[in-house]
């Protein structure tokens, strides 16, 4: 007969409470900086569980006494260690605390949200304990999607190769470039703001508290997503009228970058068609409305190396100012 799940638990008697980081600093420095938790389980029998009829156990044919004894002979406890480790609540534990949260009310409909983000903008009041080794940057599970997304929207064969193993061996030295704005930014903002991304990043690489922190600063390649309106005959040689474009870029400095770029690839949008003054920068003369009928939304990725940057500044400069 299989042994019953016996429990061990370092005792935390002698572990002041307090909450203060200090304090807890304190009282971690004088006791035992991880709590232990040892789950013995017992090795999982087959005959322990019934057959698709919910009504018979398995039977192999052998004797059962004889496979008791063997049971018993062959039965042993796997350990299982869970180190524990005690952290400030900080803005990346939202998701976490939320869930431990959904029935604090039962099912009642309130603010949770609300209610987790006073939790944790007290980051010195109160702990949040999790497993050692399992603390992360807290973004790191929408990367994994961003991820997922880019690789299952790639159709070209010749670059898939090239993002898996850029999403792949070689993330760590990839900067993903994000470059969001309302669509009446003026253009002239553009130089001075891509600059101080840039000379940010580089001072990054020295000022950061860290080595690890100043190394991760130091990317070989930049990762672009954006959209485009790509024309829906850009690839035929009819369909096109005098003075199309085969793309129009929403963003005039995606047309540098794509230049430079080492690589790229669109994919076809399946969101609403953005409003049309989002085009505005490029089609001025015309009316939009009719000009961007034969169009269709496109994402577009784009990868550069960082070796580019320099030229990309200066040809930025040059397009706006001009």
């Amino acid at each position: 007969m299989p042994r019953k799940p016996i429990r061990h638990y370092q005792t935390l008697r002698n572990r002041p409470l307090t909450f203060s980081p200090f304090a807890r600093s304190m009282a971690m420095a004088t006791s035992s900086k991880k709590a232990r938790q040892e789950i013995c389980e017992p090795k999982s029998q087959i005959n322990d569980f019934p057959t698709s009829s919910g009504d018979e156990f398995l039977n192999r044919g052998k004797d059962t006494s004889k496979q008791s004894d063997a049971s018993d002979n062959e039965d042993f406890e796997r350990v299982v260690q869970a180190d524990f480790a005690f952290f400030d609540p900080k803005p990346s534990d939202f998701h976490g605390v939320k869930v431990l949260l959904q029935t604090y009310l039962d099912d009642k409909q309130w603010d949770l949200s609300g209610f987790v983000d006073l939790i944790l903008g007290q980051p010195t009041v109160g702990t949040v304990v999790k497993i050692e080794d399992d603390e992360d940057d807290g973004g790191s599970k929408s990367i994994v999607e961003l991820k997922d997304y880019l690789l299952k929207v790639c159709q070209d064969r010749d670059v898939i190769a090239k993002l898996r193993s850029l999403l792949g061996e070689h993330a760590l030295d990839v900067g993903l470039m994000v470059s969001q704005r309302v669509v009446n930014l003026p253009p002239q903002l553009l130089p001075p703001l891509y600059d101080g991304l840039f000379d940010e990043i580089e001072w990054a690489t020295e000022d950061e508290p860290t080595q690890e922190l100043q190394r991760s600063f130091r990317f070989r390649f930049y990762l672009i997503i954006s959209r485009i309106y790509k024309h829906k005959n850009a690839n035929q040689n009819k369909g096109m009228k005098d003075g199309d474009e085969d793309v129009i870029y929403i963003k005039p400095e995606d047309e540098i970058l794509l230049e430079l770029s080492s690589w790229s690839f669109s994919f076809p949008l399946h969101a609403q068609q953005v409003t049309t003054n989002e085009a505005s920068i490029r089609v001025t003369l015309y009316d939009i409305s009719s000009k961007l009928k034969n169009y269709r939304l496109m994402g577009l990725v784009m990868v550069i190396e960082a070796t580019k940057i320099s030229i990309f500044r200066k040809q930025l400069h040059a397009l706006i100012d001009e």
